[in-house]
């Protein structure tokens, strides 16, 4: 559910055999996946990733995806890319256009003060006079906080929330609340401080449920999941089937372990379920202005709005370094701002939904394996960077008129 959070991973390996099969979702360039197969499935092999879902899109279109490994290796069931996962705090870029869709509507404000929402009252005690708005929320900005252990703390793993998300934000953010503490705000002005954070942008969600007496669930499916046909999609377990979900693994020394599925009472901040063929529509919709195949799912200058960059030199929290982070509304730049989308992070789980800045070749990247911080930089990344640059050889291709055979 919450996004790379580096002090939190979750790790897990698995022995993975050489004679693995690969599953082919897309044949569009069979005859030139030979390198790249044996690139991907190298990595896993010395990783320990047990499965694997990708795609690449080159000037808003699908050109190539695939899955590696198992969803249950016990089983030995494929990884496809038609494999259900939780994709992490990819699921804020859905708060994100739901956020939008009710700007649209003229039901919120980026700019407003949340309290003109809440039924509740949230206030950082350091700064009680400054108006936190719906931007700051968006862009991490907000100077509220989450805080650990409690924020993991609260992940369930017996299929539903103890709480529902009301409750857990009006106990964490009012003083009368059983969660409260001065630790869950930073001492900083909202909008003068960058923070990544799970719990506000939680809280961003929320206000989007008030305010159109909807739940993310149905004006996701509303507005995103049908229009786009999005099968196999879904904000909640009972949203989805759960034989289509991968099994998670995580790795305790040498040991790899299957982990139960979980939910946590924050979804808006995580909990999305869907496929790597899904998610693709998705990303090509937000890289094309809002559509995808006639189906529009928010007007192109709303878009435009979440992909602008909010921060500029004479407008930016104190700590951020524009030249290697910015933010859009539940939008980054990633990867030394050589990259901008979202990305995911959780237990046994990790993914990434990544362009350059042109929006000329995009990832996406599902693995159903926790590692380590160390093995993510060489392995999860690794095959990234692998799948990026295959990416641009097939727009090199494209240009040149060669043929993707």
């Amino acid at each position: 559910m919450k996004s790379v959070i580096t002090t939190i991973l979750f790790f897990s390996i698995t022995i993975f055999a050489h004679e693995v099969a690969s599953q082919t979702a897309n044949n569009t360039v069979a005859s030139t996946t030979i390198p790249i197969d044996s690139i991907i499935e190298q990595k896993m092999n010395e990783a320990g990733i047990v499965g694997i879902g990708a795609a690449i899109i080159v000037n808003k279109e699908l050109v190539w995806s695939k899955g590696y490994g198992y969803a249950d290796k016990e089983n030995k069931k494929p990884f496809t890319t038609n494999t259900i996962m939780n994709i992490g705090s990819i699921a804020k870029n859905f708060t994100g256009v739901c956020l939008m869709k009710a700007v649209e509507q003229e039901k919120l404000s980026l700019d407003e003060d949340i309290n003109k929402y809440l039924p509740f009252s949230v206030v950082n005690p350091y700064f009680p006079e400054e108006k936190i708005t719906l931007r700051n929320l968006a862009t991490h900005s907000s100077s509220l906080a989450d805080r650990y252990p409690f924020y993991t703390d609260a992940y369930n793993y017996k299929g539903t929330p103890d709480e529902d998300l009301g409750s857990f934000l009006k106990n964490y953010f009012t003083p009368e609340g059983k969660y409260y503490s001065k630790e869950n705000f930073l001492n900083h002005k909202p909008g003068s401080y960058y923070q990544y954070s799970n719990i506000p942008a939680a809280l961003a969600g929320y206000i989007v449920e008030v305010a159109t007496g909807k739940t993310l669930q149905e004006l996701a499916r509303k507005h995103i999941f049908r229009p786009l046909k999005m099968e196999r999609t879904g904000w909640a377990l009972s949203e989805i089937k759960l034989a289509d979900h991968t099994k998670l693994y995580e790795k305790e020394g040498d040991k790899v372990n299957h982990i139960q599925l979980y939910t946590h009472p924050t979804y808006p901040d995580g909990g999305v379920r869907t496929t790597v063929s899904s998610l693709a529509k998705y990303f090509i919709a937000l890289l094309n202005d809002g559509e995808y195949k006639g189906a529009r799912i928010l007007k192109k200058e709303s878009v435009k709005e979440m992909q602008r960059w909010q921060f500029n030199t004479s407008n930016k929290p104190q700590n951020m370094n524009l030249a290697k982070l910015n933010s859009g509304i539940f939008w980054a730049t990633k990867q030394g701002a050589t990259r901008m989308g979202h990305a995911g992070s959780d237990p046994g789980i990790k993914a990434e939904m990544l362009t350059d800045l042109n929006k000329e070749v995009a990832v996406i990247l599902f693995t159903n394996t926790g590692l380590s911080e160390e093995e993510l930089i060489k392995y999860h990344f690794g095959i990234f960077t692998e799948l990026y640059k295959y990416g641009v050889k097939l727009k090199e291709a494209e240009r040149s008129g060669g043929k993707r055979d």
